[in-house]
């Protein structure tokens, strides 16, 4: 009798572990339930950037609206120290990281992700008046680079075993240099195709040597169900036209990779 006792008892606790695991919300149920998706980001033009009303606006900043319209739900940028994004997405601090981001061995396998929907490079940033003496990626060796912490130009700079100095962001690493307290810095292709340069805030800057080639994709919680749901968006919006509108707007549609 005791026998069958512990028998059922153990099949009881099978069937209340199965059911509990049953109830468990998805992540499209979670964000549907409180009805918005929490977007990480860093400022990141022409990714992620405030207009001069103070909203965030970019090439992802306007395909996470327009993905979070087709949830149902409203969207909201919160911005994050990038080396920490892998901690604030399984916290749920936030429900995806949408924000150029490369699509790293880490990244791949702390993150369920979308498929690639951009082409990217690192690339060296200079003083304008400096490049010349920099003609290949060796005459960089003695450079000390910025470099946003966490970031695929930090690792491409490690790998290559150059000096580095890691700051918050990649707009932080402009700075750097913009300041002459860097001598170099390291940041994604669209970015200093955007910033740096003739009309811009760092005219006296200029992007040089591609060190790389990547793709972006976007990051979700491991085993979340709205990656396959961005990847059949972006599919939608490749194919009617709005993807590559949108990527036209903020002049990257010649990194957008077909869906």
């Amino acid at each position: 009798m005791k026998k069958i006792m512990k028998v059922f008892a153990l099949l009881l606790a099978a069937a209340l572990l199965t059911a509990s695991v049953s109830l468990a919300e998805t992540d499209m149920e979670y964000v549907k339930n409180k009805g918005k998706l929490v977007v990480g980001i860093t400022d990141f033009a022409p990714m992620d950037y405030k207009n001069e009303k103070g909203e965030w606006v970019g090439f992802d900043a306007d395909l996470a609206k327009a993905f979070a319209a087709s949830l149902g739900v409203e969207v909201e940028f919160i911005e994050i120290e990038w080396d920490n994004k892998i901690l604030e997405l399984n916290g749920k601090t936030i429900d995806c990281v949408w924000n150029g981001m490369t699509l790293t061995d880490e990244v791949l396998s702390a993150m369920e992700t979308s498929k690639a929907y951009c082409n990217n490079a690192q690339v060296v940033v200079l003083p304008a008046d400096k490049a010349k003496d920099y003609p290949d990626v060796a005459s960089l060796a003695g450079l000390v680079f910025a470099v946003e912490s966490g970031s695929a130009g930090e690792a491409v700079i490690a790998e290559l075993g150059y000096e580095k100095t890691p700051v918050t962001s990649q707009a932080a690493a402009l700075l750097e240099v913009n300041a002459k307290t860097s001598q170099a810095a390291v940041i994604d292709a669209l970015m200093a195709a955007a910033m740096v340069g003739e009309g811009t805030d760092y005219s006296g800057l200029t992007y040089t040597l591609s060190l790389n080639s990547e793709e972006y994709g976007v990051g979700f919680r491991k085993g979340s169900d709205l990656a396959a749901a961005l990847n059949a968006f972006l599919a939608d919006a490749y194919a009617n036209g709005t993807l590559m509108e949108i990527a036209e707007t903020y002049g990257v549609q010649a990194a957008v990779i077909p869906q």
